[in-house]
Formats: structure tokens, sequence, C-alpha cells
């Protein structure tokens, strides 16, 4: 029989940070997301298949002009391409920063399972920040958040960007 290692919260979020330090490498703001598959039986709430990475995205704001750049929305696009369905049931977003409002409604619209982050955005948070999308039960479907796994560094990859960013404007 195989030997299968089971990924931590952490491993996928390690692997959202490298996203993210894709997106610093781009000069983009350090946000990085991972989509993991991990369909569930409804009927007996068993795995029906090892959870598999199926989407990875960095923020690309910047690079593509567009408003809806956000590593997570990207991700999630990206995954419903790759499943073929636009419902994500069985999904765990990853993302190092707390999603906004559009990020957060879209991951309410496709259904996903859980989403998993690392800083909170005290700016735009949308899930436990300054809002619970999440938990609203005036809609259709609710979803379990996960916040503060890696935090430290999810923080420190922005506040290091921001920064730098601030150094290099400064005139000298």
């Amino acid at each position: 029989m195989p030997y299968t290692v089971l990924m931590t919260d952490e491993d996928y979020m390690e692997l959202a940070i490298e996203q993210a330090r894709a997106a610093e490498a781009l000069d983009e703001v350090p946000i990085g997301a991972v989509v993991v598959y991990a369909p569930i039986d409804p009927a007996t709430r068993r795995p029906l298949a090892e959870p598999r990475v199926i989407a990875r995205a960095c923020n690309l704001r910047e690079s593509t002009q567009d408003p809806a750049g956000h590593a997570e929305f990207l991700a999630l696009k990206a995954a419903a391409d790759t499943l073929g369905v636009w419902r994500l049931t069985g999904c765990t977003v990853y993302v190092t920063l707390e999603p906004c409002i559009m990020c957060a409604g879209l991951m309410h619209q496709a259904r996903i399972d859980r989403c998993v982050y690392g800083a909170p955005d005290p700016k735009a948070g949308a899930l436990g920040t300054l809002y619970r999308i999440n938990e609203d039960e005036r809609l259709n479907h609710t979803f379990e958040v996960q916040a503060g796994v890696c935090e430290e560094e999810c923080a420190n990859l922005l506040s290091s960007f921001f920064a730098n960013k601030r150094k290099k404007s400064k005139p000298q």
C-alpha cells in the first residue's frame, strides 16, 4: 500500500506564500493563493480522493490593470477551469491576506467549503475583520474560515513590500 503524507494548512499556506513571492517579483502586492480539492462523499462524509492542489495564482492587478486581478479571484477561476464546473464544493482556498468583499463574495458564489488565510486585512477584510460574509445566514451558502495560519510570515511580506515602496518613493 502506498504511503501518503497529508499536507497541513501550514504546508498549503507555504505554497500560497510562494505565489505571494512571485507577485512581489513582478512588483505586485505580495498576495498568493492556492486552491485545494478534497472531495467528500456527502452521505458518508468520507474522502473520495486524496487532496490535491488544482490552482495557484498571485496578485496581478497592476500587471494586467484588472480590478479583479486578486490572487484568490484568479485561483478560483483557474480551479473552476480545472474541474470544469463553477461549483467548487470540496475546495479550500488558501490565501495569504484576508479576502476582500469581492473575493469573499466569489467564494460564496462558488460554494467553496473553506477558506484559510494568513494575515487579517483591517482595511478590507470580509471574512472576520470588517465583515463575515462566510457566516451570513441571509445568504444561501456559508463556509468555514480559519484565520491566522502563518500570519506573521504573511504580514511581514506585506509590510516589508510597502516599506520598500515608501522608501523608493521618498525624494533623496
